[in-house]
């Protein structure tokens, strides 16, 4: 279709993204939950994406798999490849009224670059600080180039979305411009306590009345879990019933296994897999001071789960201390530990916080959260459609 915009507000997307099922992880499946909704709301949607190992070449109306490579640090996803020319021939061919990136790769740059080429509109998620990771690597040297990647490619968007006001005003003072915010949501149907599964507690050693603790995340340097399992450690020594489970696979998985071999360590949960998991627990704690968002946070809440985290990303908008969760200042591993405890002192299955915690996650629907980005993006591409039009009458 052309690039002007129907009375209809339907809207040809190119939908840019370096991470999709079936790879696992919280980009990947908001991106697919954004396609999804994209294309049942009338939208004719292209993903582009690097090929994933294993998988067939696909280039049709719906998906175009370019070449890549595995991510240094991060070898189970790819980073994808394409020319700016051959970019440029795809949108002068495809006419998308919107070329959208929701991560900050070089296919990435190469799509926005050649939009922007074309006098395309053109937007962009800030979804992940890699330039934060760096220092858990020992290459904190590398967090102003980094840094400075990111600020390249965004100033390429018409439109950055960031998850958080908190991000917004961060991201203003390091030099971002033309930023929304623009939350996240979760699927509360899916997350609920009325998937506690007593069986799959009994697998894991609990007994019914034994407290489980729960980590859900990627197990690496960056998500700052080691700090979860040793406040584990030193509370279960006056807790000798609390029981620890931890969702998730990472290079620190091994590592951690050995130092602490009475967590309960089990891999890769999805689905309604891991909303059991969820159910079945009884508090989560999430140490990670990296992530943008979290929407592990959103997932613990929707389940009912007395939660304890740094008052930062996610948290810092949905929780409120000592109403449906306990948190800490950022950075503080002594409040860390205090929150948790205080969490777990609240973790009955009928108390009032973990009440609170499903009511606030209700608030947070997918429909509503998506329907703004939705909307946000049509007049992202309506105001480029209006710019053409403007200067074609001066021409």
């Amino acid at each position: 279709m052309p690039s002007d915009l129907t009375e209809s507000q339907t809207v040809q997307i190119a939908y840019v993204t370096e991470t999709y099922p079936p790879e696992i992880n919280g980009v990947a499946l908001t991106a697919a939950r954004a396609v999804a909704h994209l294309r049942a709301a009338g939208h004719r949607v292209l993903v582009v994406r690097p090929r994933q190992a294993g998988e067939a070449l696909c280039d049709d109306e719906n998906e175009w798999r370019s070449h890549g490579g595995p991510i240094p640090m991060y070898p189970e996803l790819r980073y994808g490849l394409a020319r700016r020319g051959a970019l440029r021939r795809r949108w002068r061919e495809l006419k998308p009224a919107l070329v959208h990136a929701a991560t900050p790769g070089p296919l990435a740059l190469a799509a926005l670059s050649a939009a922007r080429a074309e006098g395309i509109a053109t937007s962009a998620d800030f979804r992940t600080n890699f330039h934060a990771y760096s220092r858990h690597y020992r290459l904190g040297w590398l967090e102003p180039v980094v840094l400075a990647w990111l600020r390249r490619l965004h100033a390429l968007a018409d439109c950055s979305f960031v998850p958080t006001a908190a991000l917004a005003r961060d991201l203003q003072a390091a030099g971002f411009v033309r930023l929304a915010v623009s939350g996240r949501g979760v699927d509360a149907t899916r997350f609920d306590p009325a998937r506690r599964d007593e069986a799959l507690r009994a697998s894991w050693g609990a007994a019914p009345a034994d407290p489980v603790l729960l980590h859900v995340g990627r197990l690496a340097a960056e998500k700052n879990v080691a700090l979860a399992l040793r406040c584990w450690e030193r509370l279960r020594q006056e807790r000798p019933a609390l029981r620890l489970v931890v969702v998730g696979d990472g290079p620190q998985r091994a590592q951690l296994e050995q130092r602490h071999p009475q967590a309960r360590f089990v891999g890769l949960r999805t689905g309604d897999e891991l909303a059991h998991h969820y159910a079945s627990a009884d508090a989560f704690a999430f140490p990670s001071l990296t992530d943008t968002f979290g929407n592990v946070t959103l997932e613990a809440l929707a389940s009912g789960l007395a939660y304890a985290g740094f008052d930062a990303a996610a948290a810092a908008v949905h929780v409120i201390d000592g109403d449906n969760g306990r948190l800490a200042p950022p950075g503080d591993e002594a409040g860390f530990e205090q929150a948790l405890q205080a969490a777990l002192d609240e973790a009955a299955p009928d108390s009032r916080l973990r009440r609170r915690a499903r009511e606030s996650a209700l608030a947070a629907d997918w429909s509503a959260v998506l329907q703004r980005f939705e909307q946000r993006l049509c007049a992202v591409a309506e105001r480029r459609a209006f710019d053409r039009v403007g200067d074609a009458a001066l021409a």
